[in-house]
């Protein structure tokens, strides 16, 4: 299970595993990890994986996803962890306060239980080993039951059903084999994280920041009950300068990116990109190419973001406009050694008989 997310590769995850596993990498890196899903699936490949981002919410992911293997969970101790977080009895407090009366993401029922297992969280498991896992599961409830298009940029003006269903913890699905999870901004992290034999980049490509489109998560996970503005409710510090990244700027990205996809010290690097991105596709392969390796470039067909798909609302929860298109083309720019890319290539382009044409 993993929480609603711009940008999530959930149904490229299958292709990366097959790319990454024909590469007969040991090592690997997922430089901008978000919800982990990629960084899970290395790990189930038998990588070494170290997922790395900026969100708070994303590091605990990776803790509970990506540090922790699955063989090594005690499964029993997890849910008696989750009975008694769920038997705590219901507080108005921050999240009912701010998500649910200030703004409308969470019904007030469901509020009241967040904030009394997220303190719970803190109060009893404040310095356990299970932390990062119950709030990985309190992220996954409230995300079930929330009434949004899978942004939190905004909210329904009328309950989505699923927010009427009582929020209910379960126990993550582990993942085997572990890795490690840093939290930094990749830019600064590329000169100083060690070399890995295969390294995956997942940039942000457009004016979308994850810190306000996912900043109830933000706040769940650091628990700093912030100052909030807005219809949205968002986090005062979103205004700060220090929490806008690089990769949303449409003239500051290019040259960041290209600097961070010559530094990474990788054997082999995969570079995910849409259509809809600030760089070009043609902008991209020089990028790559400027490590001095061969390029191959395949592209996949896909469906745009949920929140494409369902609608285009206004702050107030109002649908407005109307979608332009349901479908874009997702890019993956592999760099390395030319015999091993191109038997990374052809296992992909083999086995998902779908239409992904070598480019390069």
């Amino acid at each position: 299970m993993a929480i609603k997310y711009l940008g999530s590769k959930r149904v490229l995850v299958p292709v990366l595993g097959d790319l990454l596993a024909a590469s007969e990498a040991t090592t690997a890196l997922d430089l901008f990890t978000g919800t982990t899903r990629v960084a899970q699936e290395f790990c189930r490949q038998g990588a070494f994986t170290t997922a790395v981002d900026l969100a708070t919410y994303s590091e605990v992911l990776a803790q509970c996803y990506v540090e922790i293997d699955a063989n090594t969970i005690d499964r029993t101790e997890v849910a008696a962890a989750i009975k008694h977080l769920q038997s705590l009895p219901p507080v108005r407090g921050y999240v009912t306060e701010t998500f649910c009366e200030a703004s409308r993401y969470f019904h007030p029922k469901n509020g009241e239980r967040i904030d009394a297992i997220r303190e719970g969280i803190d109060e009893h498991y404040g310095d356990s080993r299970l932390r990062p896992i119950l709030l990985t599961s309190l992220m996954e409830a409230a995300d079930a039951v929330d009434s949004t298009v899978g942004l939190q940029m905004a909210y329904l003006k009328q309950w989505a059903p699923r927010a009427l269903n009582d929020l209910t913890m379960k126990i993550p699905e582990f993942t085997p084999n572990s890795g490690r999870a840093v939290r930094g901004d990749a830019t600064e992290l590329v000169h100083s994280l060690p070399r890995v034999d295969l390294a995956y980049l997942d940039p942000p490509y457009n004016q979308h920041r994850y810190f306000t489109n996912y900043h109830i998560w933000e706040t769940l996970v650091r628990w700093d009950k912030p100052e909030h503005y807005g219809v949205a409710c968002k986090r005062i510090d979103a205004r700060d300068p220090s929490t806008k990244s690089v990769f949303n700027a449409k003239r500051d990205m290019p040259p960041a990116l290209a600097e961070t996809i010559k530094n990474v010290d990788a054997d082999v690097v995969m570079v995910s990109f849409s259509n809809e991105g600030y760089v070009p596709l043609a902008d991209l392969i020089e990028m790559t190419r400027a490590r001095g390796n061969p390029v191959e470039v395949l592209a996949f067909d896909s469906k745009r973001y949920v929140g494409a798909l369902i609608g285009i609302y206004n702050p107030s929860g109002d649908k407005v406009g109307s979608v332009s298109h349901t479908r874009n083309t997702e890019y993956v720019i592999l760099s390395g050694d030319a015999d091993r890319i191109q038997q990374m290539a052809d296992k992909v382009l083999h086995k998902t008989q779908q239409t992904a044409d070598t480019l390069f």
